[in-house]
């Protein structure tokens, strides 16, 4: 199945003739697993979907893989999650060829030139442009074009969120972080990728900064993700930590340091899962997992859980939300 202007042109079209309209969710994407492709613009990108039995159209978390670009495999271990919310799930594969390390794990946003130095890609060109497109458009097939949507990367996945948080103008109600090798820090002077220095004029400034720093993210880190296999041992890379673990929390604590001094609305969540390490099937079917989506505030006896000061929870649980 291939989403495309024609498809959702015809889609439109046959909706506006109905007397009666069908409920939102009963057009798009076939109920159970199903993989399919989408045209953003002008890039076939391939899909994997599950639209569980309790999908009622109000939801949407968008999975992103790993490094091994299994993203059948990611649609499967986000099942319990989609379940959880009655969400529609949708893994992109950001296949190896089309999508080095550059345009997937650094985001996209810029690539250096024959002298090596760094260009920033037009806006339409970005990965974080081509999956907004692909968001838009299942939105779109399946009726609610303003669906919110969860954003959740595993690892490499996980360091291509932690770049277009800071850089891409997306907006998503929530974007949850998990177990990436390497982070953008919180630095003006940290170099990119690994911070906002040295991007060319116009990209990084102490307003990139700010949105960073107070964007919905949930910082979510397995307390045994302490190996170093296929993890970045550069210089910039150790300044972060020796694990994914140590560098999650050292990132989310320069984070909150930085903005409590520029006096800024905090929009970082810590979440810690216990005993798991380098397994997004671990992390996204644990007990606590849910709650990365709609995080307790520290001073909040709030149930549901909620988010931080001045956002709502677009997420409602359609099972038992775990207790924390």
């Amino acid at each position: 199945m291939t989403i495309g202007l024609g498809w959702l042109a015809r889609v439109c079209l046959i909706g506006a003739m109905l007397v009666t309209p069908a409920p939102a969710h009963a057009a798009g994407v076939e109920p159970g697993d199903s993989r399919i492709v989408v045209d953003a613009h002008g890039t076939e990108v391939e899909v994997f979907v599950h639209k569980p039995a309790n999908y009622d159209g109000r939801a949407l978390i968008v999975s992103l893989h790993g490094l091994g670009r299994n993203a059948a495999g990611y649609r499967n271990s986000t099942r319990a999650l989609g379940e959880q919310f009655g969400a529609l799930v949708i893994a992109p594969l950001f296949d190896r060829e089309r999508f080095p390390t550059w345009r997937f794990q650094h985001g996209g946003i810029v690539r250096r030139d024959s002298e090596r130095s760094l260009q920033a890609v037009a806006v339409s060109e970005r990965t974080s442009a081509l999956l907004k497109a692909v968001v838009d458009k299942i939105r779109a097939a399946e009726g609610a074009p303003d669906m919110p949507y969860v954003l959740l990367g595993h690892s490499a996945g996980g360091q291509f969120l932690s770049r277009i948080a800071a850089l891409a103008p997306l907006d998503p109600v929530r974007i949850v972080i998990a177990n990436p090798g390497t982070w953008l820090t919180p630095s003006l002077e940290e170099r990119f990728p690994y911070g906002l220095g040295g991007l060319p004029d116009g990209l990084a400034d102490a307003s990139t900064l700010e949105r960073y720093l107070t964007q919905p993210i949930t910082v979510m880190v397995g307390t045994a993700d302490t190996q170093t296999d296929n993890l970045s041992m550069t210089p910039a890379a150790k300044r972060q930590g020796d694990t994914r673990h140590a560098r999650a929390l050292r990132v989310f604590a320069q984070a909150k340091a930085h903005a409590e001094a520029l006096k800024l609305p905090f929009g970082w969540h810590l979440l810690e899962i216990p005993g798991v390490g380098h397994s997004a099937r671990a992390m996204y079917e644990h007990p606590l997992a849910g709650s990365a989506f709609c995080p307790v505030r520290p001073d909040s006896d709030q149930e549901p859980p909620a988010n931080p000061p001045g956002r709502s929870c677009a997420f409602t649980p359609k099972t038992e939300q775990p207790r924390r």
